[in-house]
């Protein structure tokens, strides 16, 4: 595993990335791929589209096994996870007075979507999880019988509290609630089964704990919410007979599919499936352990110092791979300047910051970044 961490790894000496939670480098793998497929359309152009669509396939079969969906036909590939979460929102048949549940840390695009809807008469109701106790009953207590849909982070962007999504999967099951889960911060970084939650709708771009490039975001339906969308894109890419283009009747793709109006973007094709091939083969339990490994250790650095204070919570199962924090009396936004500057790739967030190592993080750099968090003076 060590040597092919070093392989595939090959960031600046003078770069510590933390900040996986946003935008990640690429491995090596990844960006051979890239770089492979641009030399290949310089000298042959398309000549072996074939094949591209043979790793599109292969990207898909993988994005399956990732989030243990049960076919690869569950699986679109659009464009981010805010045009999934379009697809969903603009996709049902909303009424008057029906409402959606969601929690008040949700990053913009699980927030703003749902908002929009007001003029069709629909609610947005957010959970305040901020508070003591348990943030699944603080959703359940805002729901009523007009409520649709429960959307919510698997693990929220700023504070990295992760929600029990088992527990919320059944309650919508019970409830006849649909399920809708941006999994951004967790696919990639922790393990996902989409049919044990029960979702009924999973997105997630591939940019961040995949490892991947922008652009590109994976969309899980499952067969029977999906024939609940009504489509508002339509093109050669969606039918059924996709490239049977003298064929003048058409129908709408059985599979998802039928989210994908128009040409894909083959160049991100290429990149995410190199770097969902290294998350596989380094599987998704060695991840998993090695970045909750890595969180644990920032919380015990972070304790043993009065001066800093944990934002996450440490409670077992209710973190990640975020970890945020602040420095007591020092204004967070001079501290994420100064590590900026040292090359220390961060984020502010929740009044703190922001570290996310991934599972070859090493320790010494997350030694190295709380020792200049103690030692700064404005």
């Amino acid at each position: 595993m060590d040597k092919l961490i070093v392989n595939e790894f090959n960031l600046r000496n003078d770069i510590i990335y933390l900040n996986h939670a946003g935008v990640s480098p690429w491995p090596l793998r990844t960006a051979k791929a890239v770089q492979n497929f641009a030399e290949e359309n310089m000298l042959s152009g398309s000549f072996r589209y074939p094949m591209w669509l043979g790793i599109e396939a292969e990207l898909r079969r993988r994005a399956q096994e990732l989030m243990k969906a049960p076919s690869k036909d569950d699986i679109a590939l659009l464009k981010n996870t805010s045009e999934a979460l379009s697809v969903v929102a603009y996709g049902l048949e909303w009424k008057k007075g029906d409402n959606i549940v969601s929690s008040n840390q949700e990053f913009p695009s699980n927030r703003i979507v749902w908002e929009s809807l007001a003029e069709k008469g629909v609610e947005f109701r957010e959970a305040d999880i901020n508070i003591s106790g348990n943030p699944e009953d603080a959703l359940f207590s805002l729901v009523d019988n007009n409520t649709r849909l429960i959307t919510i982070s698997s693990v929220q962007f700023s504070t990295g509290l992760q929600m029990d999504l088992q527990r919320l999967g059944e309650f919508c099951k019970k409830h006849g609630i649909l399920f809708c889960v941006d999994a951004i911060q967790s696919l990639g970084a922790m393990q996902f089964d989409v049919q044990q939650i029960q979702a009924d709708f999973v997105m997630a771009d591939g940019h961040k704990w995949m490892l991947g490039p922008e652009g590109l975001a994976v969309f899980y339906s499952n067969p029977d919410a999906r024939d609940r969308l009504h489509l508002n894109q339509y093109g050669w890419h969606m039918v059924e007979a996709a490239g049977d283009f003298d064929r003048r009747d058409w129908s709408i793709a059985k599979s998802a599919r039928r989210f994908e109006c128009g040409s894909p973007n083959m160049l991100g094709i290429y990149a995410l499936n190199a770097s969902l091939s290294l998350i596989l083969e380094f599987g998704m339990n060695y991840i998993e352990r090695e970045i909750l490994n890595r969180s644990k250790y920032l919380f015990d650095k972070i304790k043993t110092r009065s001066e800093l204070e944990l934002i996450t919570s440490t409670s077992q199962g209710r973190y990640a791979g975020i970890v945020t924090f602040r420095r007591r009396g020092v204004d967070p936004a001079l501290l994420y300047q100064n590590l900026m500057q040292k090359k220390i790739l961060c984020a502010p967030r929740s009044g703190g910051i922001r570290l996310s190592p991934h599972f070859y993080t090493p320790y010494e750099q997350l030694d190295h970044v709380i020792e200049l968090v103690i030692k700064y003076t404005a």
